[in-house]
């Protein structure tokens, strides 16, 4: 089937392919590219680095540097390798944008390392992870369970998402080839079970203006109170809703969704349709 995110994507990954680094120990996939203010992205579980190639291309006055997990290793421990990527970069501050699991990480970063984050993007995104041990895939027994029942809960939910938004049929075969093989079995694994075995956020003591909470209205995959209490976290920060996007308004959505990163970096003003917080 002619794809046309798949060619996009695989055209960009083609150009630009990951680089592989050891950080502490564990493999990690790094592109960075570009000049000028750096900004860190972290997927969540379903992407490599190339899921966000349009905000890279986009981006063309900012140093992006864009990750693909590890096989192993915890939040903890990936926030600790992203500091020393940054040391070994020449990076002393930048922006941290995380989507999904990628959200919590980057959470977890700013927390921990506070003088190093300009500013958290903290979307489509947790602040906790009390109770998804019982949901799956997370429910099962992450390292042992074959992994066609690891990877068969997000097929199913990708299949009824494609079943009630037609109009997103091109970004449910792209999630599904992600799944189906270009994140490997190992990489997978770890990261289900870094979110299941996270610890509690420690609080984040940045200002406040320094932090921007992005939702999608109709998110399928964080139910509105895992959103609220993203935004309970950031409280005094500034929110901005997508009306449609699902779980990718990245994807779907990237002019609006790079021309937000510009202007909270301080690189632009805000797009016209953000002046409401809602688009």
């Amino acid at each position: 089937m002619n794809n046309p995110l798949i060619n996009a994507r695989d055209a960009f990954a083609a150009s630009c392919p990951e680089e592989r680094v050891t950080l502490n120990g564990r493999d990690w996939g790094v592109i960075d590219v570009g000049r000028g203010p750096a900004l860190l992205l972290m997927p969540g579980t379903l992407g490599r680095a190339d899921i966000f190639w349009q905000q890279i291309e986009g981006l063309t006055d900012v140093r992006v540097i864009s990750v693909s997990y590890p096989r192993a290793g915890g939040i903890a421990d990936w926030v600790d390798d992203l500091s020393q990527l940054l040391d070994q970069r020449g990076i002393v501050k930048t922006a941290v944008l995380g989507s999904s699991l990628g959200g919590f990480v980057a959470q977890a970063f700013a927390a921990r390392y506070p003088s190093r984050t300009g500013h958290l993007f903290a979307a489509n995104t947790l602040s906790s992870v009390q109770g998804i041990a019982e949901r799956p895939p997370y429910s099962l027994d992450i390292w042992s369970a074959p992994i066609d029942e690891v990877r068969g809960g997000f097929a199913m939910a990708m299949q009824a998402w494609r079943q009630s938004h037609p109009d997103q049929a091109d970004l449910v075969g792209f999630l599904l080839a992600e799944s189906a093989g270009r994140i490997s079995d190992d990489e997978m694994r770890a990261r289900l079970a870094a979110l299941k075995e996270a610890p509690d956020l420690p609080s984040d003591a940045r200002p406040e203006d320094q932090t921007t909470v992005i939702e999608t209205a109709d998110d399928p995959l964080i139910p509105p109170p895992l959103r609220a209490a993203v935004r309970k976290r950031f409280a005094a920060s500034d929110t901005f809703e997508f009306l449609w996007g699902g779980h990718f308004p990245y994807v779907l959505r990237p002019d609006l969704y790079t021309g937000l990163i510009r202007a909270r970096m301080g690189l632009a003003q805000l797009p016209d349709a953000w002046q409401t917080g809602v688009a």
